[in-house]
Protein backbone atom coordinates (compact mmCIF):
# COMPACT_ATOMS: atom_id res chain seq x y z
CA UNK A 1 0.00 0.00 0.00
CA UNK A 2 1.43 3.71 -0.57
CA UNK A 3 -0.21 7.06 0.18
CA UNK A 4 1.03 10.14 1.70
CA UNK A 5 -0.18 9.65 5.00
CA UNK A 6 0.88 7.95 8.09
CA UNK A 7 -1.08 4.49 9.15
CA UNK A 8 -2.29 5.29 12.70
CA UNK A 9 -2.35 2.54 15.46
CA UNK A 10 -2.61 1.89 19.04
CA UNK A 11 -1.06 -1.35 19.94
CA UNK A 12 -0.28 -3.28 23.03
CA UNK A 13 -0.85 -6.40 25.03
CA UNK A 14 -4.04 -7.77 26.17
CA UNK A 15 -6.41 -6.29 28.82
CA UNK A 16 -4.13 -3.10 28.41
CA UNK A 17 -6.90 -1.14 28.20
CA UNK A 18 -6.42 -0.32 24.43
CA UNK A 19 -10.19 -1.17 22.81
CA UNK A 20 -11.44 1.13 25.20
CA UNK A 21 -9.42 4.21 25.12
CA UNK A 22 -9.82 2.85 21.11
CA UNK A 23 -13.46 3.83 21.04
CA UNK A 24 -12.71 7.48 22.11
CA UNK A 25 -9.75 8.38 20.17
CA UNK A 26 -11.44 6.99 16.98
CA UNK A 27 -14.18 9.40 17.65
CA UNK A 28 -11.99 12.01 17.93
CA UNK A 29 -9.75 11.25 15.07
CA UNK A 30 -12.76 10.84 12.95
CA UNK A 31 -11.52 7.27 12.22
CA UNK A 32 -13.00 3.62 11.89
CA UNK A 33 -11.36 1.16 14.36
CA UNK A 34 -9.35 -1.78 12.11
CA UNK A 35 -9.00 -5.00 14.83
CA UNK A 36 -5.45 -6.07 14.48
CA UNK A 37 -6.46 -9.18 16.17
CA UNK A 38 -5.72 -13.16 15.38
CA UNK A 39 -8.77 -13.99 17.44
CA UNK A 40 -11.70 -10.89 17.03
CA UNK A 41 -12.11 -12.54 13.25
CA UNK A 42 -14.23 -15.50 14.73
CA UNK A 43 -18.06 -15.13 15.15
CA UNK A 44 -19.27 -17.24 17.93
CA UNK A 45 -16.38 -16.22 19.94
CA UNK A 46 -17.11 -12.86 21.88
CA UNK A 47 -16.46 -13.21 25.32
CA UNK A 48 -13.37 -15.32 25.86
CA UNK A 49 -11.78 -12.83 22.96
CA UNK A 50 -13.05 -9.48 24.56
CA UNK A 51 -14.69 -8.61 21.59
CA UNK A 52 -16.03 -4.60 21.72
CA UNK A 53 -19.61 -3.88 22.34
CA UNK A 54 -22.62 -3.88 20.49
CA UNK A 55 -22.91 -0.15 22.13
CA UNK A 56 -18.94 0.67 21.04
CA UNK A 57 -19.45 -0.48 17.24
CA UNK A 58 -22.62 1.36 17.09
CA UNK A 59 -20.81 4.28 18.11
CA UNK A 60 -17.36 3.52 16.06
CA UNK A 61 -17.45 0.95 12.66
CA UNK A 62 -14.96 -1.95 13.69
CA UNK A 63 -14.05 -3.71 11.06
CA UNK A 64 -12.38 -7.17 10.61
CA UNK A 65 -14.76 -8.58 13.44
CA UNK A 66 -17.35 -11.56 12.61
CA UNK A 67 -15.78 -12.13 9.55
CA UNK A 68 -15.06 -16.24 9.98
CA UNK A 69 -16.50 -19.15 11.43
CA UNK A 70 -14.86 -20.82 14.17
CA UNK A 71 -14.09 -24.16 11.98
CA UNK A 72 -13.00 -21.58 8.74
CA UNK A 73 -9.31 -21.72 8.04
CA UNK A 74 -8.24 -17.98 8.62
CA UNK A 75 -4.25 -16.85 7.43
CA UNK A 76 -2.76 -14.34 7.66
CA UNK A 77 -2.63 -14.16 4.51
CA UNK A 78 -6.27 -13.50 4.06
CA UNK A 79 -6.43 -11.04 6.65
CA UNK A 80 -3.49 -9.03 5.42
CA UNK A 81 -5.76 -9.12 1.89
CA UNK A 82 -9.05 -7.92 4.09
CA UNK A 83 -7.79 -5.76 5.95
CA UNK A 84 -5.52 -3.49 3.49
CA UNK A 85 -8.61 -3.35 1.33
CA UNK A 86 -10.67 -1.60 4.46
CA UNK A 87 -7.62 0.56 5.19
CA UNK A 88 -6.99 1.75 1.76
CA UNK A 89 -11.04 2.50 1.16
CA UNK A 90 -11.40 4.22 4.56
CA UNK A 91 -7.83 6.33 3.40
CA UNK A 92 -9.15 7.31 -0.06
CA UNK A 93 -12.31 8.42 1.73
CA UNK A 94 -13.57 11.05 4.38
CA UNK A 95 -12.31 8.43 7.40
CA UNK A 96 -9.34 7.88 8.95
CA UNK A 97 -7.75 3.78 9.50
CA UNK A 98 -7.17 3.67 13.18
CA UNK A 99 -5.78 -0.29 13.65
CA UNK A 100 -5.87 -1.74 16.92
CA UNK A 101 -5.12 -4.51 18.71
CA UNK A 102 -1.82 -6.91 20.02
CA UNK A 103 -1.58 -9.14 17.34
CA UNK A 104 2.33 -7.73 16.20
CA UNK A 105 2.21 -9.80 13.00
CA UNK A 106 -1.30 -8.94 11.76
CA UNK A 107 0.08 -4.99 12.45
CA UNK A 108 2.87 -5.65 10.35
CA UNK A 109 0.57 -7.41 7.57
CA UNK A 110 -1.03 -4.12 7.27
CA UNK A 111 1.77 -1.25 7.33
CA UNK A 112 4.39 -3.27 5.78
CA UNK A 113 5.53 -5.14 2.40
CA UNK A 114 5.33 -8.43 3.96
CA UNK A 115 4.80 -11.81 1.44
CA UNK A 116 3.42 -14.72 3.29
CA UNK A 117 3.50 -17.80 1.64
CA UNK A 118 0.57 -19.78 0.90
CA UNK A 119 0.79 -23.97 2.20
CA UNK A 120 -0.43 -26.90 1.08
CA UNK A 121 -2.00 -29.18 3.55
CA UNK A 122 -1.18 -32.42 1.29
CA UNK A 123 3.09 -31.76 1.26
CA UNK A 124 3.17 -30.77 4.72
CA UNK A 125 1.18 -33.68 5.60
CA UNK A 126 4.15 -35.88 3.62
CA UNK A 127 6.53 -33.95 4.86
CA UNK A 128 5.06 -34.82 8.93
CA UNK A 129 5.28 -38.11 8.21
CA UNK A 130 8.56 -38.66 6.76
CA UNK A 131 9.72 -36.77 10.24
CA UNK A 132 7.87 -39.42 11.87
CA UNK A 133 9.68 -42.00 10.19
CA UNK A 134 13.32 -40.18 9.33
CA UNK A 135 13.60 -37.92 12.83
CA UNK A 136 13.75 -34.36 13.43
CA UNK A 137 17.57 -34.40 12.77
CA UNK A 138 17.27 -35.92 9.45
CA UNK A 139 14.60 -33.91 8.37
CA UNK A 140 16.48 -30.52 9.90
CA UNK A 141 19.41 -32.42 7.47
CA UNK A 142 17.36 -31.98 4.38
CA UNK A 143 16.53 -28.44 5.20
CA UNK A 144 20.09 -27.44 5.55
CA UNK A 145 20.80 -28.63 2.42
CA UNK A 146 18.24 -26.66 0.50
CA UNK A 147 18.20 -23.75 3.01
CA UNK A 148 21.10 -23.04 5.12
CA UNK A 149 20.03 -19.83 6.32
CA UNK A 150 16.55 -21.46 7.36
CA UNK A 151 18.32 -24.09 8.93
CA UNK A 152 20.78 -21.63 11.30
CA UNK A 153 17.47 -19.88 12.46
CA UNK A 154 15.24 -23.04 13.49
CA UNK A 155 16.34 -25.46 15.99
CA UNK A 156 16.26 -29.04 14.51
CA UNK A 157 14.02 -30.30 17.62
CA UNK A 158 11.41 -27.78 16.12
CA UNK A 159 9.67 -30.16 13.77
CA UNK A 160 6.82 -27.80 12.90
CA UNK A 161 9.15 -25.19 11.92
CA UNK A 162 11.13 -27.43 9.76
CA UNK A 163 8.45 -28.78 8.13
CA UNK A 164 7.21 -25.45 7.46
CA UNK A 165 10.55 -24.05 5.94
CA UNK A 166 10.53 -27.00 3.35
CA UNK A 167 6.73 -26.66 2.45
CA UNK A 168 7.04 -23.07 1.32
CA UNK A 169 10.05 -24.37 -0.63
CA UNK A 170 8.22 -27.11 -2.18
CA UNK A 171 5.27 -24.88 -2.64
CA UNK A 172 6.90 -21.66 -4.02
CA UNK A 173 10.37 -22.86 -5.23
CA UNK A 174 11.90 -20.24 -2.82
CA UNK A 175 14.03 -20.62 0.03
CA UNK A 176 11.73 -20.01 3.19
CA UNK A 177 14.85 -17.56 4.24
CA UNK A 178 14.15 -15.05 1.38
CA UNK A 179 10.69 -14.30 2.69
CA UNK A 180 12.06 -12.94 6.10
CA UNK A 181 14.30 -10.65 4.55
CA UNK A 182 11.60 -7.88 5.05
CA UNK A 183 11.04 -8.57 8.52
CA UNK A 184 14.43 -6.31 9.67
CA UNK A 185 13.19 -3.26 7.91
CA UNK A 186 10.70 -0.90 9.67
CA UNK A 187 9.62 2.13 7.33
CA UNK A 188 9.36 5.12 9.74
CA UNK A 189 7.49 7.38 7.12
CA UNK A 190 4.52 5.48 7.11
CA UNK A 191 3.67 4.67 10.47
CA UNK A 192 2.50 6.35 13.37
CA UNK A 193 1.47 4.19 16.30
CA UNK A 194 1.22 4.99 20.04
CA UNK A 195 1.83 1.84 21.90
CA UNK A 196 0.17 1.05 25.86
CA UNK A 197 2.68 -0.13 28.65
CA UNK A 198 1.19 -1.21 31.75
CA UNK A 199 3.76 -1.97 34.65
CA UNK A 200 4.06 -5.37 35.10
CA UNK A 201 2.15 -6.16 38.45
CA UNK A 202 -0.77 -3.81 37.35
CA UNK A 203 -1.09 -5.50 33.99
CA UNK A 204 -0.98 -8.85 35.84
CA UNK A 205 -4.06 -7.59 38.34
CA UNK A 206 -5.92 -6.56 35.49
CA UNK A 207 -5.40 -9.85 33.53
CA UNK A 208 -6.62 -12.08 36.74
CA UNK A 209 -9.45 -9.47 37.00
CA UNK A 210 -10.56 -9.75 32.78
CA UNK A 211 -10.60 -13.44 33.17
CA UNK A 212 -13.17 -13.65 36.34
CA UNK A 213 -15.39 -10.89 34.63
CA UNK A 214 -15.65 -13.45 31.41
CA UNK A 215 -16.56 -15.89 33.57
CA UNK A 216 -19.32 -14.03 35.08
CA UNK A 217 -20.18 -12.89 31.76
CA UNK A 218 -21.08 -16.09 30.29
CA UNK A 219 -17.61 -17.36 29.02
CA UNK A 220 -18.43 -21.21 30.00
CA UNK A 221 -21.86 -21.19 28.17
CA UNK A 222 -20.18 -19.49 24.97
CA UNK A 223 -18.01 -22.55 25.36
CA UNK A 224 -20.72 -24.92 25.97
CA UNK A 225 -21.88 -23.95 22.46
CA UNK A 226 -18.90 -24.47 20.82
CA UNK A 227 -18.63 -27.88 22.13
CA UNK A 228 -21.82 -28.70 21.70
CA UNK A 229 -21.54 -27.66 18.13
CA UNK A 230 -18.64 -29.68 17.15
CA UNK A 231 -16.28 -26.72 17.10
CA UNK A 232 -13.45 -27.99 19.34
CA UNK A 233 -12.39 -30.21 16.71
CA UNK A 234 -10.99 -27.34 15.02
CA UNK A 235 -7.65 -25.68 16.07
CA UNK A 236 -8.53 -22.68 16.36
CA UNK A 237 -11.18 -23.15 19.40
CA UNK A 238 -8.97 -25.78 20.74
CA UNK A 239 -5.99 -23.32 21.08
CA UNK A 240 -7.51 -20.65 21.85
CA UNK A 241 -6.70 -18.81 25.45
CA UNK A 242 -9.55 -19.70 27.80
CA UNK A 243 -11.89 -21.95 25.82
CA UNK A 244 -9.25 -25.03 25.61
CA UNK A 245 -8.82 -24.55 29.31
CA UNK A 246 -12.52 -24.53 30.20
CA UNK A 247 -13.77 -26.92 27.63
CA UNK A 248 -11.13 -29.00 29.57
CA UNK A 249 -13.30 -28.06 32.71
CA UNK A 250 -16.64 -29.09 31.26
CA UNK A 251 -15.40 -31.87 29.93
CA UNK A 252 -14.58 -33.01 33.67
CA UNK A 253 -10.85 -33.09 33.43
CA UNK A 254 -9.90 -29.80 35.65
CA UNK A 255 -11.43 -28.15 38.38
CA UNK A 256 -13.04 -24.35 37.31
CA UNK A 257 -10.54 -22.94 39.64
CA UNK A 258 -7.73 -24.99 37.94
CA UNK A 259 -9.25 -23.99 34.31
CA UNK A 260 -9.44 -20.15 35.68
CA UNK A 261 -5.30 -19.90 37.11
CA UNK A 262 -4.39 -21.68 33.29
CA UNK A 263 -5.90 -19.24 31.27
CA UNK A 264 -4.77 -16.41 33.41
CA UNK A 265 -1.33 -17.79 33.22
CA UNK A 266 -1.66 -18.25 29.48
CA UNK A 267 -2.88 -14.86 29.38
CA UNK A 268 -0.25 -13.30 31.04
CA UNK A 269 2.29 -15.29 29.07
CA UNK A 270 0.72 -14.10 26.03
CA UNK A 271 1.10 -10.63 27.13
CA UNK A 272 4.87 -11.08 27.38
CA UNK A 273 5.22 -11.99 23.92
CA UNK A 274 2.94 -9.54 22.95
CA UNK A 275 5.35 -6.69 24.47
CA UNK A 276 8.75 -8.81 22.98
CA UNK A 277 7.47 -8.03 19.81
CA UNK A 278 6.03 -4.59 19.68
CA UNK A 279 9.38 -3.39 21.64
CA UNK A 280 11.48 -5.03 18.84
CA UNK A 281 9.61 -2.27 16.63
CA UNK A 282 11.07 1.58 16.74
CA UNK A 283 8.12 3.25 15.16
CA UNK A 284 6.19 3.04 17.91
CA UNK A 285 5.70 5.42 20.46
CA UNK A 286 5.28 4.03 24.27
CA UNK A 287 2.42 5.73 26.61
CA UNK A 288 2.72 4.54 29.99
CA UNK A 289 -0.32 3.72 31.87
CA UNK A 290 -1.76 2.70 35.43
CA UNK A 291 -3.88 0.20 37.03
CA UNK A 292 -6.76 1.87 34.96
CA UNK A 293 -5.21 1.00 31.64
CA UNK A 294 -5.30 3.04 28.89
CA UNK A 295 -7.70 5.09 29.16
CA UNK A 296 -6.87 8.01 30.87
CA UNK A 297 -3.80 8.45 28.10
CA UNK A 298 -6.41 9.24 25.09
CA UNK A 299 -5.12 12.98 25.33
CA UNK A 300 -2.25 12.34 24.95
CA UNK A 301 -2.58 9.61 22.15
CA UNK A 302 -4.86 12.04 20.51
CA UNK A 303 -2.37 14.76 19.79
CA UNK A 304 0.44 12.29 19.12
CA UNK A 305 -1.65 10.59 16.44
CA UNK A 306 -2.95 14.17 15.12
CA UNK A 307 0.64 15.19 15.12
CA UNK A 308 1.84 16.54 11.93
Amino acid sequence: MSGARPFLALVGPTASGKSEAAVVLAARLGAEIVSVDSMLVYRGMDVGTAKPTPADRARVPHHLVDVAEPEEPFSVARYQQLARAVVERLEEGSRRALLVGGSGLYFRAIVDDLEFPGTDAAARDELQAEADVIGPDRLHGRLAELDPVAAGRIEPSNVRRTVRALEVAAVTGRPFSSFADRWERYPHDRVRAGGIDVPRDALARRIEARVLAMIDGGLLDEVRVLLDGGLFGWLTASRAIGYAEFARHLRGEITLAEATAETVRRTRELARRQMVWFRRDPRIRWFTADERGAIDLVDELTEYLQGD
